[in-house]
C-alpha cells in the first residue's frame, strides 16, 4: 500500500515539474515541492517496513526540507 502511494505521488510530482518545464509556468512549484516531500516520507516508511532503519531516517529528515520550504510557500 505505501509503494502505491509513493509512486502516485511521484507521478504526481514530475508531472506538475514536466508542466512548469514546457510551459514555463511556476506557479505549482510549491505543491510539487509538497507532492515530492510526501513521496520521500513515504519512501522512509518503507524503509521502516524493510528494517533499514538508518535509511528509513535519512529519507523521513530528508523529507521534511521539502515540506518545509512547501509551507513556507502556502503561507507567504
Amino acid at each position: 500500500m505505501l509503494k502505491i502511494i509513493g509512486h502516485v505521488l511521484s507521478i504526481i510530482s514530475v508531472l506538475l515539474a514536466t508542466y512548469g518545464l514546457i510551459t514555463k509556468n511556476f506557479e505549482f512549484n510549491s505543491i510539487m515541492l509538497f507532492f515530492l516531500g510526501l513521496s520521500i516520507f513515504f519512501m522512509g516508511l518503507e524503509e521502516f517496513q524493510e528494517k533499514k532503519k538508518t535509511n528509513g531516517w535519512l529519507l523521513v529528515i530528508v523529507s521534511l526540507f521539502p515540506l518545509f520550504v512547501s509551507a513556507q510557500e502556502f503561507l507567504i
